[in-house]
């Protein structure tokens, strides 16, 4: 009762809009094969749900616990309550925390493929995708499991992407950045020079030629330079090809 929840790096992210309190965007997902936190679930008898690996993430605020929560809502009956007061969830961390690479919602994410497989719900990718969108916008792309796919508006709409996988290299560097920080510095600074015209059809591109040929950091990710304003130490970390993953901090550039 094991599975490996992979990083992500965005190839390319671009904001469309904001609209109901959220960003919506554009991106490329593409998974990290070699980079990955592993979820098993082992028995034993516990009084409520239990996480292990996560040290310091209070257990409500957990993406994991929040999946566990949007199930038993959608579920609404006991069979998931059952199987965790005779199991636990042990998290074997890899992904860097608040590193842009999507360690916590693959985690979730994970959590719901596993669950799903082994209580016999029997729940279909599509639904389980909308259930863990409930829990955080990159989740939906975590289920689907698409070693690339093109990400659309508020993370809900994954398309898959047929490309060559690629070969990467990051670089973490030891600043931890907050998402939510980082939106917020784009909405106040950023958000009204948005133009869908300067990156129309990039989704029709392989990641390959849209590194090879956006080479700028700033331009190929919205988020990069909101970044720079809220965390002002990752501007004098940027070498030239790199590129910025999400909403950071973690840089990634071809291997080979």
């Amino acid at each position: 009762m094991t599975i490996k929840a992979h990083a992500k790096v965005n190839i390319f992210l671009k904001i469309t809009g904001h609209q109901d309190g959220y960003h919506t965007l554009l991106s490329r997902f593409v998974r990290v094969e070699n980079l990955y936190d592993t979820i098993t679930f082992e028995a034993g008898e516990f009084e409520q749900f239990t996480i292990e690996g996560c040290d310091g993430v209070d257990r409500k605020i957990n993406t994991i616990y929040q999946a566990f929560i949007a199930l038993n809502r959608y579920l609404n009956n006991p069979i998931l309550i059952h199987f965790f007061m005779n199991h636990k969830v042990v998290v074997s961390k890899q992904i860097p925390t608040q590193a842009g690479l999507g360690g916590g919602s693959s985690d979730a994410a994970a959590f719901m493929r596993l669950v799903n497989e082994v209580c016999k719900l029997d729940i279909d990718t599509e639904t389980l995708a909308a259930i863990g969108s409930e829990v955080g916008a990159d989740l939906p792309f975590f289920i689907y499991n698409y070693p690339s796919a093109n990400v659309k508006g508020f993370g809900e709409i994954v398309t898959p992407f047929d490309e060559e996988p690629l070969s990467l290299e990051l670089h973490t560097p030891d600043i931890a950045c907050d998402t939510t920080v980082v939106y917020k510095v784009f909405k106040k600074y950023l958000l009204e020079r948005i133009d869908p015209a300067s990156f129309f059809g990039w989704e029709n591109l392989d990641s390959r030629t849209l590194l090879n040929t956006i080479v700028d950091p700033v331009v190929i990710n919205d988020l990069y330079p909101a970044a720079m304003v809220a965390y002002p130490e990752i501007e004098k970390l940027n070498k030239k090809g790199w590129f910025f993953s999400g909403s950071g901090s973690t840089f990634f550039r071809l291997s080979t």
